[in-house]
C-alpha cells in the first residue's frame, strides 16, 4: 500500500479563516487510487514550515508520496514551489509539465503554475494548484504515471523504457 501525505498551503487555511477543500480533493483522488492517507497538515505559506514538514514526513515517517496544494501562484506568498526544490534530491519535471499540460486544456492560466515535483529518499513530492477544481484535474493527469512510479522507487517495479 503506498503511503501519502497531504500538506496544504494556505495563510488563511492554517488561521482557520478558510476551509481546505483543495486537500479534501487531494484525499478523495487519493483514496480513490488505493492509496492510504497517513499525515496532513495546513501550514502558512512560510518556507520554513513547508520545508519542515516535507522533510519530516519523507525522512522520518517514510511517507511515500507528498502531494502539496496552494502557494503556486505568483503571490509574493507563493514560495511552494521554492521551498520543495529546496528539499528534493532528484528533480521529476515531466510530472509537473504534465499538470501544467492538462492545464492547459481548460484555462491558459496554467501556464502560470510554478508547481514542481522531484523525489526524497524514497518519497515522491509533487506540488498541485490550491483550488480543488484543479486538484482534480492535475490528479487524474499523473495518477497511472505515479503508481508505477513509486513502486519503482520502492523496489516493487521495474521502471518501464521511456523511449525507444
Amino acid at each position: 500500500m503506498i503511503k501519502a501525505g497531504i500538506l496544504t498551503i494556505s495563510d488563511k487555511g492554517a488561521r482557520g479563516e478558510r476551509e481546505d477543500l483543495s486537500g479534501d480533493a487531494v484525499r478523495e483522488g487519493l483514496e480513490a487510487a488505493g492509496m492510504k492517507v497517513t499525515r496532513t497538515a495546513i501550514v502558512p505559506d512560510e518556507a520554513d514550515r513547508i520545508r519542515a514538514a516535507l522533510i519530516e514526513w519523507s525522512d522520518r515517517d517514510g511517507v511515500d508520496l507528498i502531494l502539496t496544494t496552494g502557494g503556486t501562484g505568483f503571490s509574493r506568498r507563493d514560495v511552494t514551489p521554492e521551498a520543495t526544490a529546496s528539499v528534493i534530491e532528484r528533480p521529476a519535471p515531466g510530472i509537473a509539465e504534465a499538470i501544467r499540460a492538462e492545464g492547459m486544456k481548460k484555462t491558459p492560466h496554467a501556464i502560470l503554475s510554478r508547481g514542481v515535483a522531484g523525489i526524497r529518499g524514497g518519497t515522491l513530492i509533487i506540488n498541485l494548484p490550491g483550488s480543488p477544481k484543479a486538484v482534480r484535474e492535475s490528479l487524474d493527469a499523473v495518477m497511472t504515471a505515479l503508481i508505477h512510479g513509486i513502486e519503482v522507487l520502492k523496489g516493487q517495479a521495474v521502471e518501464c523504457a521511456t523511449r525507444v
